[in-house]
């Protein structure tokens, strides 16, 4: 099977093309030739206006409700919600029924998954059900394929437990994934605490829930010599902490959300339920903070957080939604529309080769002789995103008919393409 691209603007500094417009052959999943101009018959030919192409992009944390909860998505719409985003990896979260805390669970989603456009990577529980009791059976899990091992959206309370899965995964070099939140501070908060929360009689959650964590776990991580990843981080005081250890040499990363960038909590004025999300949206002050955060390389990755939820759970009162939003396939153009002036160079640090380094992912090179994990995106493409071609099985997305400039055109992974129409 024969792939040509045609004239496109090659975005990878890990390869000699890079910065260069280029056609781009690729035979039986590996890039054969990259040249000037390529004349070669081949099965599937892309041409479009103002291609560019960077190595695949990877998202560390979305729920593809997968084993369980087949009603608000599956493996097959997740994968295919992804690669409509421009994405070749995508990291799922344990928190499906069963957890995924044993190896039988890993080896369902890699398996249910080989032929699907993208690679589901199953990210490991660190507790038995993800109740925050017991260490799950973490070296089973890597040695079937689990990526990372998280709590999902029930984060370790226990300073001792997670003290003893950092020290644990140290023998494989792996990596805990910590959604950074203390709930017995603000256990019944809704959105961030605040003047907003106040003025709509709302309990709030104060960011010193997700701070106190934070602190507490860079500690735990300086003590073990272990690797630690925050996600869905949301405070000024947390990226301040998170710079401090990284200038001290300690291994700790973090990722953000699209939408913690994009939203502040006063856009929750009209009590729209998909803008419920875990973590809260914060404040201008703390927002302003995350993005000049990501202009200076101190967060390392975006992360979409894409949870998923059939229309029954959010067509309620505000009080009884589910926490999150869908965010595979506007990640990429909600984090444009965040932060025009990014460089593009820097979007494809964010969202691909910062996650392949920390987690120790295979190599994605636009270079020959490569295998091809390839995302194809115009920065200048304008698109509205409409309910109906929505791919993932949930619509719960404040983006709908929002109009955005940059736009995923889907991915090459390997034999596998994918392309949006």
């Amino acid at each position: 099977m024969k792939i040509l691209i045609q004239q496109a603007h090659i975005t990878d500094l890990h390869s000699p093309h890079h910065g260069t417009t280029k056609d781009i052959l690729i035979e039986n999943g590996t890039i054969t030739r990259i040249a000037d101009t390529i004349s070669e018959n081949a099965g599937t030919v892309i041409n479009q206006n103002n291609l560019h192409v960077s190595p695949g992009w990877v998202d560390i944390f979305s729920n593809f409700c997968d084993p369980g909860h087949e009603y608000k998505e599956t493996l097959e719409t997740g994968a295919n919600a992804a690669a409509a985003g421009g994405y070749t990896d995508v990291f799922v979260i344990p928190d499906t029924k069963p957890v995924v805390d044993i190896k039988a669970q890993v080896e369902y989603i890699r398996q249910k998954s080989n032929s699907l456009p993208v690679n589901i990577l199953p990210v490991g529980a660190v507790t038995k059900n993800i109740e925050g009791k017991n260490l799950a059976e973490m070296y089973d899990m890597h040695s079937s394929g689990a990526v990372a091992f998280c709590d999902g959206l029930n984060p370790v309370q226990s300073a001792g437990l997670l003290l003893k899965a950092l020290q644990y995964v140290k023998a494989f070099d792996g990596v805990i994934i910590q959604l950074p939140d203390d709930k017995s501070v603000g256990a019944n908060g809704l959105i961030n605490e605040g003047i907003i929360s106040t003025r709509l009689g709302l309990p709030g959650k104060p960011v010193m829930a997700e701070e106190l964590i934070i602190a507490r776990d860079i500690k735990l991580a300086r003590y073990t010599e272990s690797k630690i990843h925050f996600t869905g981080v949301t405070s000024a005081k947390s990226i301040d902490y998170i710079k401090r250890a990284k200038d001290a040499g300690l291994n700790v990363t973090c990722s953000v959300t699209p939408y913690h960038l994009y939203f502040t909590d006063e856009d929750l004025m009209e009590y729209d339920t998909n803008l419920k999300v875990y973590p809260p949206l914060r404040t201008k002050t703390e927002v302003s903070a995350l993005k000049k955060a990501v202009i200076d390389g101190t967060i390392d990755c975006i992360a979409s957080h894409h949870l998923p939820h059939e229309y029954d759970s959010k067509i309620v009162e505000f009080e009884y939604a589910k926490y999150g939003m869908t965010g595979l396939e506007t990640a990429y153009s909600v984090v444009k529309a965040a932060l025009p002036e990014l460089k593009e160079d820097r979007l494809i640090e964010l969202f691909s080769s910062n996650a392949r380094k920390i987690f120790g992912l295979k190599k994605a090179s636009i270079t020959e002789k490569e295998t091809a994990c390839i995302t194809l995106f115009n920065p200048s493409g304008k698109w509205i995103l409409k309910e109906e071609n929505i791919r993932s099985k949930s619509k719960n997305t404040p983006f709908i008919n929002k109009e955005f400039v940059g736009k995923p055109m889907g991915i090459i992974n390997g034999e596998k393409v994918f392309l949006n129409n």
